[in-house]
């Protein structure tokens, strides 16, 4: 058994006390009713919402902000506990950040830090009305101008936290970073955006613990899921993703002092029309690091690129130490029954770093079909998985061409 599903039943057991509690609180504090917010989609939210939430977090009793219907707009807010009791935001509007990136100096818009048994549901939807970022994101040496681009939602050092039922739109860079967090759940969240929207992953972490993602639905421009270093006891389950990148871990070994990431199980998910399926990718040369028992199993494929990806020479827009080896050390890694299609005949791909090659790697049970005309193929470099049951494409069956990676 992995070792992420031993702390879930108390996290659930944490997470249904708090939900009980938010269902007896006293009252709740309404942005428009008591605080004069606007539903016209051009008065700045930020200071009617900032004021409930004050209220809420120094409550004693369990308290809510309702965000009622309507569509608002919203320069920026951070919302900071600790707060005196467990609080929730119900948000059933539209919330629209500024479409220009330039009135963005940090890249926060909505931020959540500091707060213990917090929930968020309600139906609503955080707008990024993303479009004008796009366009001018699309260079990738413009780093200096994708550093200002705000994450719609940030969630900081929370613990036992639930988010139910929100919908990321049109985010200007990542649509949800999870950073610092212990047993948070995201559940029936949606990601919305365009297909060649850049640098927007659906739901990025590290450094957390914790925290589980069922039963969302991602389309977006890069990974539906990305997990950062740092990240431990990770389950992901029932997840819809695609268009985008794929479920990946990384990518990892490009910073010094890069934490392990531990524990990560990935379930019953349906990946179509993506450039990647499941994915870890690390950096050739830079810095070293862990990845360790990492579970995918229960995947369908639908005319996904590489549908099955260890990318130890990853390498997007060619700026890397190709030449050289990656310092992450990968093992107890597993892919099982996962079957569908695949857009390119290369199904499944292992390039593993020649200086760590990848340790206990196991294939059962996969099915693959390429959608053209040519087989589907598997190919291995410096890896010898283990292998069990029905295989296509046959294990290690193809040579490794010279050009590892052109992945993003």
């Amino acid at each position: 058994m992995a070792p992420h599903l031993n702390i879930v039943p108390s996290m659930f057991v944490l997470l249904l006390l708090f939900i009980s509690a938010s269902k007896v609180q006293s009252g709740a504090i309404d942005v428009v009713a008591k605080f004069g917010a606007k539903a016209d989609g051009k008065t700045d939210l930020s200071k009617p919402f900032l004021d409930a939430w004050k209220e809420a977090c120094a409550s004693v009793t369990p308290s809510t902000v309702v965000i009622p219907k309507g569509t608002y707009l919203l320069s920026k807010v951070n919302l900071e506990g600790p707060c005196k009791a467990p609080i929730e935001i119900n948000v059933q509007g539209t919330i629209k950040a500024p479409a220009d990136p330039g009135a963005f100096k940090d890249p926060n818009w909505v931020r959540f830090y500091s707060i213990e048994n917090f929930k968020m549901s309600g139906g609503g939807i955080f707008d990024g009305q993303g479009s004008i970022a796009y366009e001018k994101n699309k260079d990738p040496h413009n780093r200096a101008f994708r550093v200002k681009l705000p994450v719609n939602i940030r969630f900081d050092f929370l613990t036992n936290a639930l988010i139910q039922d929100i919908t990321s739109k049109d985010s200007k860079l990542f649509h949800v970073n999870v950073f610092a967090c212990k047993n948070i759940t995201l559940e029936r969240f949606t990601v919305e955006a365009p297909a060649d929207s850049p640098n927007t992953d659906g739901i990025h972490m590290g450094k957390s613990d914790g925290v589980n993602i069922i039963g969302c639905e991602i389309k977006t421009g890069d990974d539906c899921i990305s997990i950062g270093d740092g990240t431990k006891n990770l389950d992901i389950k029932d997840i819809t993703c695609g268009p985008g990148h794929g479920i990946s871990i990384g990518s990892l070994g490009k910073y010094p002092n890069e934490e392990p990431v531990e524990g990560v199980k990935v379930t019953n998910c349906t990946i179509t029309n993506t450039s990647n399926g499941a994915r870890i990718k690390t950096w050739p040369g830079e810095s070293p690091g862990i990845v360790s028992d990492v579970h995918f199993e229960d995947i369908i494929v639908n005319n996904v690129s590489s549908p099955i990806l260890i990318d130890q020479k990853y390498c997007p827009w060619s700026k890397c130490k190709i030449n050289e080896e990656s310092k992450v050390k990968l093992s107890n890694i597993s892919f099982k029954n996962i079957r569908g299609t695949s857009a390119l005949p290369e199904a499944v791909k292992f390039i593993c770093s020649g200086s760590s090659p990848c340790q206990n790697v196991e294939l059962a049970d996969i099915d693959i079909k390429h959608t053209g005309p040519e087989p589907a193929t598997s190919q291995c470099l410096n890896v010898k998985p283990k292998t069990s049951g029905k295989l296509n494409p046959t294990p290690c069956s193809s040579p490794v061409p010279k050009t590892l990676s052109a992945t993003a």
